[in-house]
């Protein structure tokens, strides 16, 4: 594929600014963090991404370190820690003693709480333990103060800002506790045994600390897809010499590699860099990036991909792009942009938890009200009250969406499916028709030689071998179908076979082959010769109706008496297009999934017909669209988006696309309602070139469909919102399928969240749910909600 292709256009009059953010927990902090940023000066716009723990932070105008000082400054007066991307990532996996870093407070967390919960323990036996009570504080006041002191400091910061986040409700739900505790103490008479609630606070701290512990370890693995695509770029290159500052191979950092050079790879390594095959035979191993399972064979003249893996021939290799221009920086770059994306439904998620704590912090005031009002003693009305707060907080919200959107676009990167944004995987979920370009999506996209019919008496050996030596230096691609059918059927053709050779513009060419003149061209060209086709004509015309480009190949007889010398035909050389491997059965699938499908092609539609039949597009249903200019292809998207059945002028051949959805007669349909009396319809288009592109940006999802010989895909890939590694109309019901997943897992979890909360509160609130009952379920639904967006990465494309 072009190494361009993913490249995103850079506009000088914005500046995109990634950083990460520490020390964030829920959708609260989430808001507080966006609210903060937009309200810097130069800054457009903001999104934060819980589940990446990073903030996007586009500005309007160049990249200035004073901004970016400030920005950073903005952060960690919120509360928060501002770091650059690359650390957070370098902070995983750090141990003390065999231990990871960031499990060390749980596990001391644990081991001051277990003693405070063993009673409870044993109450379950019929055994009364009880610690003494100034124990008991020495237990549980280092847990409060100490190992949460990290709620705190950051509850303390939404206080100041006039907000709430989860640490605000665990801060004072926890003290709140502490507090009674110690002033039931205080009060008591000496020897006198009290009931205590350190145990409460304290084994809520815990809880709350070993949730966010199962949660960071399962936020990780979300982008596992993004840190296995880095641990592809190989750490060095064998740079091979240039007979000039180099004599003699050199191992050089990855870095340090510039488009031109030559280096080797040994068989078993990874590709260094994007590059083209200047010697050696080998395959390649794309699957991490194109989600393509079988080796690629690569000759002189490939391309291939950084990251891929070599397999048992040396090659040597020109390189082609290094740094961000590498297809797989680009492939990273996307997949990045993805995840730190937010979706549409994110925003309602966002306004809830705008006002969520405080919402909480009314309920659980009003819990303790009641409870006093109907004569509960105060400690059982304030640990009815910290319940309410523990339980609400709402850690799960924040990450019901970006799990899920992180975990899909992931997977869907691991097997060639690259989804620009989340908005494009949210909107695909809907799409009920597909409209596919021809050549190129659909089809192979380069002509071959189909048919020889050769006059009677000529061997059609003869006629390849002689079409051959014609074409042998031409890079026409009906020359190159030809010479691949010569060499399909062991035929070597010399350089030197014709001689005279000479290309006649738009028409053909001339040579002498053997001592005859030769020419291979049109039929028109052919006319204008005045060869006359005679019993050939008949099969040339049935031919093209079948779709097919004909060629005549003629030899120029003896003179005749006037001097003249006549052409007459050998043979006719009928090309065309082949459908690509499995796109019939790609299409079958759509359509068994209730899809509706449309071909659209520039093509006559003779040969837009023939290959509609071969690949079981219906055209008496109106699924085949045909002679439509590239102009006019995002018009033929706007009006299957409406549903409208009158095409306007030039659109003739659409008329018939909406009729006869069933298969039966266009004419014999009912007459349809208004476009403004019916819904309309989401529209997914799949292009590859250039011309798609106006086509793509109009269709509600835009999927862009890569292929091994790159050119002018690039503007096809920037319009659409899904890139397609692979050339396989199979990924096409892939990309369909991931984003029906996704979504569906993004509504469970969301599901999940508020149900949660809708019915941990009341709960709570009548006294249902203890302040430790209340700390394990909070702890349990961000854990949940996580692990469940995790099944996506179980995901594989349907066969």
């Amino acid at each position: 594929m072009n190494t361009a292709t993913l490249e995103a256009p850079n506009l000088s009059s914005s500046y995109q600014l990634d950083l990460g953010v520490g020390g964030m927990t829920c959708a609260s902090c989430v808001s507080r963090v966006e609210r903060v940023l937009k309200k810097q000066p130069g800054v457009s716009a903001a999104s934060v991404n819980l589940a990446t723990e990073s903030a996007r932070v586009t500005l309007s105008g160049a990249q200035d370190a004073e901004t970016v000082a400030r920005i950073r400054r903005a952060v960690r007066d919120a509360g928060y820690e501002p770091r650059a991307l690359e650390a957070m990532d370098a902070d995983v996996g750090e141990h003390w003693m065999g231990v990871p870093l960031d499990l060390l407070p749980v596990l001391a967390g644990l081991l001051l709480s277990a003693p405070l919960a063993l009673p409870m323990v044993g109450d379950l036996f019929g055994q009364h333990w009880m610690l003494p009570s100034w124990l008991q504080f020495a237990l549980a006041t280092p847990v409060q103060f100490w190992l949460g002191a990290r709620f705190y400091k950051a509850g303390w910061h939404a206080l100041k800002a006039l907000t709430g986040n989860m640490e605000l409700l665990v801060a004072i739900g926890t003290t709140a506790g502490w507090a009674l505790s110690t002033w039931l103490w205080w009060r008591a008479e000496p020897g006198e045994m009290v009931h205590l609630y350190y145990e409460g606070s304290a084994v809520v701290i815990t809880l709350v600390l070993l949730g966010k512990w199962l949660e960071a370890r399962a936020k990780r693995q979300t982008t596992s897809a993004i840190r296995a695509l880095h641990a592809l770029r190989p750490e060095r290159a064998h740079l091979l010499p240039d007979g000039i500052q180099r004599s003699e191979p050199t191992d050089v950092p990855v870095e340090e590699l510039l488009p031109g050079d030559r280096i080797r790879v040994l068989p078993g390594e990874r590709f260094a860099a994007d590059g083209e095959v200047l010697l050696g035979h080998s395959q390649a191993d794309e699957s991490m990036l194109t989600g393509e399972p079988m080796p690629v064979t690569k000759d002189v003249g490939d391309f291939v991909t950084g990251g891929s893996l070599n397999g048992e021939g040396s090659l040597e290799l020109r390189v082609r792009a290094v740094g961000a221009q590498s297809v797989l920086a680009q492939i990273i770059a996307l997949v990045q942009d993805a995840q730190a994306a937010k979706a549409p439904v994110q925003r309602l998620v966002d306004q809830v938890a705008a006002v969520f704590v405080p919402v909480v912090l009314v309920i659980a005031l009003v819990t303790l009200g009641a409870w006093l009002y109907t004569g509960a003693p105060m400690e059982e009305a304030l640990l009815h009250a910290v319940a309410v707060l523990v339980i609400a907080c709402p850690c799960a919200l924040g990450l019901a969406t970006p799990a899920a959107i992180m975990a899909g676009t992931g997977v869907a990167a691991q097997h060639g499916i690259l989804i620009k944004d989340a908005q494009a995987l949210e909107i695909a979920h809907r799409v009920d028709t597909v409209a596919f370009d021809k050549t190129g999506t659909l089809t192979v996209g380069h002509p071959r030689l189909r048919v020889i019919e050769a006059s009677p008496g000529v061997d059609e050996l003869a006629v390849l071998q002689a079409a051959s030596a014609l074409q042998v230096h031409s890079a026409h691609p009906l020359a190159r179908a030809v010479l691949e059918a010569a060499a399909s059927r062991g035929l070597v053709v010399s350089p030197d076979a014709a001689q005279d050779v000479q290309a006649v513009a738009g028409r053909g060419s001339l040579g002498t082959v053997q001592g005859a003149p030769l020419a291979l061209g049109s039929l028109r060209w052919m006319d204008e010769l005045g060869a006359s086709l005679g019993p050939l004509a008949e099969r040339a015309q049935a031919l093209q109706a079948e779709g097919a480009t004909v060629s005549v190949l003629a030899a120029q007889g003896d003179g005749a008496p006037d001097g003249a010398r006549p052409w007459a035909p050998l043979a006719l050389l009928a090309f065309a297009d082949e459908p690509k491997p499995g796109a019939a059965a790609a299409l079958a699938g759509l359509r068994a999934q209730g899809l509706r499908l449309f071909m659209v092609s520039g093509d006559n539609r003779g040969a837009a017909l023939a290959m509609a039949k071969t690949l079981g597009l219906r055209a008496e249903a109106g699924e085949v669209i045909a002679e439509v200019l590239p102009g006019d292809k995002a018009a033929v998207v706007q009006r299957l988006k409406r549903g409208e059945r009158e095409a306007p002028p030039g659109l003739a051949a659409l008329a018939a696309a909406e009729g006869g959805q069933d298969g039966s007669d266009p004419a014999a349909a009912p007459r349809p309602a208004p476009a403004t009396q019916r819904g309309g319809h989401t529209v997914a288009m799949v292009g590859d070139g250039v011309n798609d592109a106006p086509a793509l940006a109009a269709a509600d999802v835009g999927l862009a469909m890569s292929h091994s010989q790159g050119g002018s895909s690039d503007v096809a890939m920037h319009a659409a919102g899904i890139t397609l590694m692979r050339g396989d109309p199979m990924l096409v019901a892939a990309a369909l399928d991931i984003s029906r997943r996704t979504v569906s897992k993004i509504r469970q979890n969301l599901f999940w969240a508020f149900a949660y909360n809708a019915a941990g509160i009341p709960l709570a609130a009548l006294g249902y749910l203890s302040p430790v009952l209340a700390g394990a379920a909070m702890a349990l639904s961000s854990v949940s909600v996580v692990s469940n967006a995790l099944l996506l990465k179980r995901w594989k494309p349907p066969v």
